[in-house]
């Protein structure tokens, strides 16, 4: 049987009750579209499904491999296989529809064609749009953002401080360094982290460089009880990992935002996508206003 290779393959976890089913998104692209709506859908669904991505689908031949390893799928799982495509290509896409046992969801053709006939235009067709995005400029922007991000990680620097979109302030692992880089990657924002540590404890002040950018500051606290699991997990049995020291940190940290005036929220039940949907909610970065 032919396979896609290894590394087009992403698993992703749903519930715990056991099925069978597998799911693909093929795509002429990335397939990166079909998987992130695809997954949204099917979490409504209380069930586990085996998610298997098969990208850069473009060409017959491409199409032919890909109905064989979806018609594959369906024979070891006893049941039909879902299937979410992106496909542009009428050709190839035929190839899909005319050949595969699955359950077809054809994203583009379900809203791009309802689209075309309400706008009286017709769609670009690219395949992925992604051919000159190394040119365009929000993906510079978007590349200068992470840069930022990765040299003002955990308050490796001060320089350039004022060129902050965000600037996330808490305790070491309450999640600031993946909420930065999320808002760079997704947004194109330059976002800063500082950790505060038992100095600032100390004088029970936010760091001085800091203090100069308030409206740019937001605030991350965690459960003291997950904070004690997370860090245990990096330092196990060490102070720095301990309930107690926890419970310390988090409550001089939670108590010198509020003397600071600064908006912050608990990181513990959040997935980074909800933390950065309130950070942007709260802080309303100018660039995101052009």
């Amino acid at each position: 049987m032919w396979l896609f290779p290894a590394k087009c393959y992403r698993s992703v976890k749903s519930s715990s009750i056991m099925s069978n089913r597998t799911v693909f998104f093929v795509s002429d692209g990335t397939g990166i579209t079909a998987e992130t709506f695809g997954t949204a859908i099917l979490a409504q669904f209380e069930t586990r499904f085996r998610f298997l991505r098969l990208p850069f689908v473009d060409s017959i031949d491409m199409a032919l491999r890909a109905v064989n390893e979806i018609n594959q799928a369906g024979l070891i799982d006893g049941r039909r296989p879902i299937v979410f495509t992106t496909l542009v290509n009428a050709e190839v896409l035929k190839v899909i529809t005319d050949g595969c046992q699955g359950m077809l969801l054809d994203m583009f053709g379900t809203f791009i064609m309802p689209l075309e006939a309400e706008l009286d235009l017709k769609s670009s067709h690219h395949v992925g749009r992604f051919s000159d995005a190394s040119k365009s400029k929000e993906y510079q922007a978007r590349i200068e953002a992470i840069n930022f991000s990765l040299a003002h990680d955990d308050g490796q620097s001060h320089r350039d401080l004022a060129e902050s979109d965000v600037i996330l302030v808490g305790v070491s692992r309450s999640g600031k360094t993946p909420t930065s880089l999320y808002l760079a990657m997704q947004y194109g924002l330059k976002a800063s982290n500082y950790p505060l540590i038992p100095e600032d404890f100390e004088r029970r002040q936010l760091p001085p460089a800091l203090l100069q950018h308030p409206s740019k500051l937001f605030g991350l606290t965690i459960q003291p009880k997950r904070l004690s699991e997370i860090r245990n997990e990096r330092r196990p049995n060490s102070k720095y990992a301990s309930l107690e020291n926890c419970l310390i940190e988090v409550s001089e940290a939670e108590a010198m935002m509020r003397r600071s005036g600064i908006r912050w929220l608990s990181t513990t039940t959040k997935s980074i996508e909800e933390i950065a949907t309130i950070i942007l909610q709260e802080i309303k970065p100018e660039r995101l206003g052009h």
